[in-house]
């Protein structure tokens, strides 16, 4: 496995996302065993780079994550985010970035995960209450004590990207970016090359639907968010199937997967991203990380970059009103 560098910090250039093996998809926290066996056989892989949050859950994607680690936590890189539950107020749901919730946030990340230090700490969203300097400065704190060794955003707009780097190197931003989210492409991807900041695509593939996979949403229970998202919903999810279809083209006249072939377009975007796609499956973690080895041909990548845009929003209204974008 090939690795990158998020600011200073040494990865593989492909990762792994928690999240789906606990929360937010349809059949997650139904084999904890499973999962564990595929987070072991990512790190057996090379893959380093393992991602999670407080709010995943709450709290059961990090415990599951610090049970697969117990006696392999040097081989991974272990990014977690905090700002999503206020540990005072509200509780899950409520945005709190304020130091004393930090402080709070990182003692139980760090007793779930069962580690003392976490490798990557992200602000999971922008708290408008609490000024970002003072974010910052709480978690550049947290680097000199030895409990977190980096600092990243999560679907942080220019200026906050911008404030908070002012304050202490910031080694990665996430955001959603993928063969359809293209989003962070005109703006947020030139200030982190400028930077020096790595790029953490989340969602890789589109919640599933660029892996082919996906062609009824009549599967996806009440606990799915995917069921009300717009993008897999009436009209929109018939439009977006040619997208689908079209990677599906490419992959079969490079004789890969279509996964394959998103993730090895996101590889070719430049040498500061890392991708973290998420699976449950052993399966699908093999399949995702030999991406790694695809070099895709000059015409493929004009093929891919020329795919027609997605119909709809990539979240619910609530969810995007927490995005700076």
């Amino acid at each position: 496995m090939k690795h990158i560098k998020l600011g200073d910090l040494d990865v593989s250039r492909i990762g792994l996302g928690v999240l789906s093996m606990s929360y937010a998809y349809t059949g997650a926290g139904t084999d904890d065993a499973e999962s564990i066996r595929a987070i072991h056989r990512a790190l057996d892989l090379g893959v380093t780079f393992l991602d999670t949050a407080e709010v995943y859950g709450p709290y059961i994607n990090e415990e599951l994550l610090g049970t697969a680690l117990q006696g392999r936590r040097d081989q991974a890189v272990v990014a977690t985010k905090f700002g999503m539950i206020s540990h005072a107020r509200g509780g899950a749901g409520e945005l709190d970035s304020s130091p004393t919730n930090i402080r709070t946030a990182v003692e139980g990340s760090l007793k779930r995960l069962g580690t003392d230090y976490i490798d990557l700490y992200y602000q999971h969203r922008v708290d408008p209450n609490t000024p970002i300097e003072d974010t910052v400065g709480t978690l550049g704190e947290l680097v000199s004590a030895g409990k977190i060794r980096h600092i990243g955003l999560s679907e942080a707009g220019l200026e906050t990207i911008r404030r908070a780097h002012a304050v202490h190197p910031i080694a990665a931003v996430q955001s959603e970016y993928s063969l359809w989210a293209r989003h962070p492409e005109e703006r947020v991807l030139p200030l982190l090359r400028e930077l020096n900041i790595g790029f953490v695509p989340y969602s890789p593939l589109g919640r599933g639907f660029l892996t082919g996979q996906i062609r009824s949403t009549g599967h996806f229970d009440d606990t799915d968010l995917r069921k009300n998202n717009p993008r897999f919903t009436g009209e929109n999810f018939q439009r977006n199937l040619r997208i689908a279809d079209e990677v599906q083209a490419i992959a079969a006249e490079a004789s890969v997967t279509p996964a394959q072939i998103a993730l090895a377009w996101l590889l070719s975007r430049g040498d500061n991203v890392a991708p973290i796609p998420g699976t449950k499956r052993v399966a699908r973690v093999e399949e995702n990380t030999a991406a790694d080895a695809i070099e895709l041909t000059a015409e493929q990548i004009e093929k891919l970059d020329n795919l027609p845009p997605a119909v709809g929003e990539t979240h619910d209204e609530a969810a995007l009103r927490l995005l700076e974008r």
